[in-house]
């Protein structure tokens, strides 16, 4: 009988099942959209039991369309949107608050609050401090519904990221962890003694009681008896570290960029952290038995998410694989730069208060420029981190591993080839995070014997190679840092 590793990919906007073989091959993906709601100007949240009931239904679409049983099985690996924030009750085991997205700023007042403690927190956690982050989502929550303070300390409220979340859905409540990954993106984990930090947990003035216990990243969790009574879950890892992973990142000085909703760069750092005093942060890339890989990472908050806006909002195109026709269709951006700060910049800036603007329009300018322009912005917020990271390893990097949906617009890549001056290989199977929560599933039942093992499926599609002269690339990068100072300028 053949097995597969089930995959389960709990993204931003949409929840994925995957069934992938030992050829790293997907037999079969079943993928439901999840809604968003902006109840304010700046706050993101979701219904955390509709990103439940999504999980299910993936999982039971998969399984009809495929004919499969759970015996075809071999284990889990769980992958997930990372920081977003739920909290729910012991007893009854329904959420007291939505869940509050990554992207969402409405807690950067209490984040404003502690902005003297900076270096305090990124030395114990690698992390500026900022709303992105678990933490201070947290002590909004428990601030907001009645008497949250009590009831956390009384051990009748739980916290955990999306996967905690889920594991204890799938678990029917016998599950309540985390892994590394997933910790280290809370601004509670400190990643030097790879444990919850008191000092942490008394800064934001959550009980510990809440929070899950931290495992390895590829790691028996327990069994989705939901599901079937032996049914491992095996893997659980924050989806841009999965990707990492799932893009053969494994050796110290690789690169991958994920293009979702943000894009986010992780570049493998090794066995030891490095701090940055800029604005990238320190994170876990993954730990495998004792041995714990760590990464530096810029997260860009609005990615592939102004594709959209020029779908749902402006209304430019019908589908976001338009994009790229439009922009092919003109020779440039005719000096129009489009900076998409719709919730802020993220890293190297990290400025929550600033939001999206348009230079260089004329009466010459079209639709085509317009949507060429927010392409390019995808590509430019990238370079910006990546030049970061050059300034951190002091060494140009060569190559840029890719993958997420926009990496399939051979426009957005050839570009970005082109301004960072390296080259850009984007692989066969463009779902890494899922590819990633499949390896190391599969390392920890045994499905794969060996990383090397994995590393020999791994399979480039193909690879962009830069073309445009230094003129151009100077031109380009002078007005691009304009119209980012200028941004920052409008509040």
């Amino acid at each position: 009988m053949k097995k597969y590793i089930l995959t389960i990919d709990q993204g931003t906007t949409s929840t994925r099942a995957s069934l992938i073989d030992k050829e790293g091959n997907i037999f079969y993906k079943s993928q439901q959209e999840v809604k968003c709601f902006f109840p304010h100007d700046g706050w993101v949240e979701q219904d955390a039991i509709d990103v439940w009931l999504s999980v299910l239904n993936v999982i039971n679409d998969l399984l009809a369309k495929t004919n499969l049983i759970y015996s075809n099985i071999d284990s889990i690996g769980l992958t997930n949107q990372r920081e977003t924030t739920v909290v729910w009750d012991k007893k009854t085991g329904m959420p007291v608050y939505n869940a509050l997205v990554w992207q969402s700023r409405q807690s950067a007042y209490i984040c404003d609050k502690i902005a003297d403690k900076v270096n305090f927190v990124r030395e114990k956690t690698g992390l500026i401090i900022n709303p992105y982050f678990s933490a201070s989502k947290i002590r909004f929550i428990l601030d907001h519904i009645t008497n949250g303070q009590k009831r956390a300390e009384k051990g009748e409220l739980m916290f955990g990221t999306i996967d905690s979340w889920l594991m204890y859905k799938l678990s029917n409540s016998k599950i309540f962890k985390t892994d590394i990954t997933n910790a280290s993106r809370t601004m509670l984990f400190n990643i030097n003694t790879l444990k919850w930090d008191d000092e942490l947990l008394e800064l934001f003035n959550i009980p510990k009681c809440m929070l899950p216990e931290v495992c390895p990243s590829s790691h028996f969790f327990g069994n989705a008896s939901l599901l079937k009574s032996n049914l491992k879950i095996c893997a659980v890892a924050g989806d841009q570290q999965a990707a990492l992973f799932g893009q053969n990142c494994i050796k110290e000085g690789d690169v991958k960029s994920t293009y979702g909703t943000g894009c986010f760069v992780l570049m493998n750092i090794g066995e030891k952290p490095i701090y940055d005093k800029g604005g990238l942060i320190t994170t876990i890339a993954w730990q495998i038995d004792n041995n714990v890989t760590y990464a530096i990472e810029g997260s860009v908050f609005v990615g592939g998410a102004s594709v959209q806006w020029l779908r749902d909002q402006m209304r430019m195109i019908t589908k976001a694989s338009d994009s790229e026709k439009y922009a092919i269709n003109c020779e440039d951006n005719l000096g129009v730069y489009v900076v998409p700060a719709f919730v802020g910049l993220g890293a190297p800036y990290w400025d929550d208060d600033c939001r999206g603007a348009v230079f260089g329009l004329t009466r010459a300018t079209t639709k085509e420029h317009f949507i060429r322009a927010t392409l390019n912005s995808i590509a430019l917020q990238t370079k910006d981190v990546i030049k970061e990271m050059e300034r951190i390893s002091n060494k140009k990097i060569e190559s840029l591993r890719v993958d997420g949906g926009a990496s399939e617009n051979s426009y957005l890549m050839q570009y970005q080839s082109d301004i960072l001056e390296a080259k850009v290989f984007l692989p066969k199977n463009l779902e890494t995070t899922s590819l990633g929560a499949a390896y190391l599933a599969g390392l920890s039942s045994g499905y794969w014997k060996s990383i090397d093992e994995i590393s020999s499926v791994h399979k480039i599609l193909k690879i962009y190679e830069p073309k445009m002269s230094k003129e151009e690339i100077q031109i380009i990068d002078y007005k691009w840092k304009k119209a980012i100072e200028a941004t920052r300028l409008f509040k």
